[in-house]
């Protein structure tokens, strides 16, 4: 079956690399936190909103019974959640989790704290 310019093949594709960005996407932020122990210039609000958005995504995926939806949404609210977390908790709680992630400290990072 054809979708006019595209097959149902190249738009799976396309959902896939979508879904793959979209989950991934977090992570660059979430590691930079983990490294530097640094969210000042995050904003909790928005990532407030963010997580609200995955998780009522999550629940319409569960409520369809849509895998793809619930996969994408699933990750993308840990990794948004977690950066949220690490936002909104304070200077030495931050230190203990991102501690417990990386015990080398700093993500390899040697310069002083």
């Amino acid at each position: 079956m054809t979708l006019g310019f595209a097959s149902m093949e190249t738009v799976t594709i396309i959902g896939y690399l979508a879904a793959f960005c979209s989950m991934t996407s977090f992570t660059p932020q979430a590691w930079k936190i983990i490294k530097t122990r640094d969210t000042s210039s995050i904003s909790a609000p928005m990532y407030a909103l963010t997580v609200l958005g995955f998780a009522l995504w999550l629940a319409f995926g569960l409520l369809k019974a849509e895998w793809p939806i619930i996969i994408t949404n699933g990750v993308c609210l840990i990794l948004s959640a977690f950066i949220l977390l690490m936002t909104v908790l304070p200077g030495a709680k931050r230190e203990a989790v991102a501690d417990a992630i990386d015990p080398t400290g700093r993500g390899g990072d040697t310069s002083p704290r």
